[in-house]
């Protein structure tokens, strides 16, 4: 799948490009999505996370998508990411923490991730069982699950879509 994500992207004139590390037994990602201009490459999004080797062990820690990126870069990003945890680790479920910083905010981000396929686990605030998911994400917020395959097919049907609009 990552194979075929790369040559849809190529087809776009996009580049997806993966970095993989295994520090201590973990896996490390930075995803990026970019695009060759004038020699140089310009940068229109990434993901950046980590796994460890347990079904739930996916951990997504920054989605990052640049004002100007094509229509569609998010999708790529998401349905990448799904697709390397699903062929290059155990993971089938991922993690994440929809921010509090502003509260407007957070409702925002918690709508969009809902919409990419995750849902709410819990609030991690300050008690002293929330402090190992703080020092993980630093901060509070809403912790989030998510099926990889179920977020792969909704982000890999968008990305399709758009190509095709």
């Amino acid at each position: 799948m990552l194979d075929q994500l790369e040559r849809e992207a190529c087809s776009r004139d996009l580049l997806l490009r993966l970095q993989v590390g295994r520090p201590l037994g973990l896996w490390s990602l930075r995803l990026v999505v970019a695009r060759s201009s004038d020699e140089r490459l310009q940068l229109l999004g990434e993901m950046k996370a980590w796994a460890y080797g347990r079904s739930g062990g996916l951990q997504l820690d920054t989605l990052r998508v640049l004002p100007g990126a094509p229509a569609g870069c998010a999708d790529l990003i998401w349905a990448a990411t799904m697709a390397w945890a699903l062929e290059a680790t155990p993971c089938c479920r991922a993690r994440l923490l929809a921010i509090r910083d502003d509260e407007r905010q957070h409702r925002r981000l918690v709508r969009y991730f809902q919409a990419k396929g995750f849902q709410s686990v819990r609030e991690v605030q300050a008690a002293l069982l929330d402090l190992p998911l703080r020092m993980v994400w630093g901060g509070a917020g809403e912790l989030m699950v998510g099926d990889c395959a179920v977020v792969l097919e909704g982000a890999l049907g968008r990305w399709r879509a758009q190509a095709a609009a």
